[in-house]
């Protein structure tokens, strides 16, 4: 199936994303793709490096007639987010995403797809292989860890990179030229709780919520999106107080930067109570799905008896639990009073798990402004401790402050006018691009972020525009091209 893939134009970017994602990439687990990475370049004869922490740089010389020109870095990030959809059999440790053709979009078969950040991985191997394409001599950084900590961009030293340019190929919309970014810092809620035995008249049920659309966590934040442990904490909140609810065990989400697509819980109701239970609840499902009916049309939300755990919390633990998870902001918290349509900060309750006594809730608070990325953090640490939680903050990252007047910038935005007759959208996001730190290496080095259009990144929903990338990797050759002398 991924022959059909190599057919598709421009071939040689469309084969070079064939060979990387026959390369199993999860993120902190990237030793295959670096010794793949380094054998390419090796197998050039190009100059090869990889520094202390993994990240890959190759270097190759100017075209003729390219040598008076800026040297540029090309960058992109090597690992990928996996996730499956539930009823999907696939180890994305020992194996290639297998993909396919739908119209005018490649996608993965009920996986990630890898597009992210597989298709810029896939343009610079593209261009250090060539022998035709025009470009100035050229630095390809290809850093590791982007999705969970951009350790890669943080081990990475000053002073090892030459270029004057850096290109990142990271952007997910075809129109868009990115001159900046949200900056980002892990939330982290822990504590232990008594298990209790199980209280003799009550009956076991799990409730099972799936079929959402999960996403990116910053890019997607406005679509308002529902998420699965949002949802089945307003679930749980609903039972516990009136018909003798006890949590057993919650497990839901499993990435930070991924909107939740799916939640799972064991519990226990008084028998008595049970009737009532599965009629309010029922009552509590129809709600939630007429409120979300035009944004998740194929979410599930099954409630079922089961048999009955042994264990379940201590009711104190558990209430608290419930009633901060309840209170913690999920979604937008801000947006950008400078910049329209931007999101300026957030947060996502990415992943909770509670069992055997360990109660865990991890978030992603992102923000174009430190100062609110760092206020928004105190919040959740407040409501988080005032339910018996320990909070440790981490992997804070910082964002990407545009410039609009950078001459690449403003030559990317003219190059894209003159091709496309219309003018870009130069533009921050509200994502968490590598251009943040390289930048508190590099503080020299201009920047600018694109890339072919990339929809769903994060989920099995994942999908890359063919059409798009056409038009993608025509504008990346005439930047090239373009390149400013010294």
């Amino acid at each position: 199936m991924n022959q059909e893939i190599r057919e598709l134009e421009p071939k040689v970017l469309w084969n070079k994303f064939a060979d990387l994602n026959a390369v199993p990439r999860p993120s902190k687990k990237e030793e295959r793709v670096i010794a793949f990475m380094k054998k390419f370049g090796d197998d050039l004869g190009l100059e090869t490096i990889v520094d202390a922490v993994g990240n890959v740089i190759i270097r190759k010389p100017a075209t003729p007639g390219m040598e008076d020109r800026k040297m540029v870095v090309l960058q992109s990030h090597l690992d990928m987010v996996h996730q499956k959809n539930a009823d999907v059999n696939f180890d994305f440790d020992t194996q290639g995403i297998e993909m396919y053709v739908d119209g005018d979009w490649v996608r993965a078969k009920g996986t990630t797809l890898g597009a992210d950040n597989g298709l810029g991985v896939a343009t610079i191997m593209a261009v250090l292989e060539s022998t035709t394409i025009q470009h100035p001599a050229l630095e390809a950084l290809f850093t590791i860890d982007e999705e969970t900590g951009m350790g890669g961009a943080f081990g990475l030293v000053g002073g090892l990179l030459k270029g004057d340019i850096l290109l990142n190929l990271d952007t997910e919309e075809d129109d868009e030229i990115g001159v900046g970014c949200a900056g980002g810092i892990d939330v982290t809620a822990t504590k232990t709780y008594t298990e209790e035995t199980t209280p003799e008249g009550t009956v076991g049920y799990t409730i099972e919520i799936k079929g959402l659309n999960g996403g990116h966590s910053g890019m997607d934040i406005i679509k308002g999106l529902g998420n699965a442990n949002v949802f089945m904490n307003r679930l749980l909140f609903k039972g516990y107080e009136k018909y003798g609810l006890r949590v057993s065990s919650i497990k839901g989400g499993s990435l930070r930067n991924a909107i939740p697509r799916e939640s799972f819980a064991t519990l226990v109701v008084d028998e008595v109570h049970s009737a009532s239970f599965e009629k309010e609840l029922a009552v509590e499902v129809a709600r939630i799905k007429a409120e979300f009916a035009s944004l998740e049309a194929d979410l599930e939300i099954n409630i079922a008896a089961s048999s009955l755990p042994k264990k379940v919390m201590e009711i104190g633990a558990q209430e608290t639990a419930i009633k901060s998870i309840y209170a913690a902001l999920n979604g937008v918290h801000r947006m950008s009073p400078d910049i329209e349509g931007l999101v300026e900060t957030s947060n996502n309750i990415a992943i909770i798990s509670i069992a055997d006594g360990e109660a865990t809730v991890m978030c992603l608070t992102r923000s174009s402004v430190d100062s609110n990325k760092d206020d928004l953090a105190n919040k959740l640490t407040s409501c988080f401790e005032l339910g018996g939680f320990e909070v440790e903050l981490s992997g804070s990252y910082p964002g990407w402050t545009p410039n609009m007047d950078s001459s690449i910038v403003k030559l990317t935005a003219e190059i894209y006018k003159k091709i496309n007759g219309e003018e870009a959208n130069v533009a921050a996001c509200h994502a968490g691009l590598e251009c943040g730190i390289l930048g508190t290496h590099y503080p020299e080095m201009e920047m600018v972020s694109f890339g072919p259009t990339i929809k769903g990144a994060h989920s099995p929903d994942e999908r890359a525009c063919i059409s798009s990338s056409q038009k993608y990797w025509n504008f990346f050759l005439e930047v090239l091209k373009e390149t400013p002398k010294k």
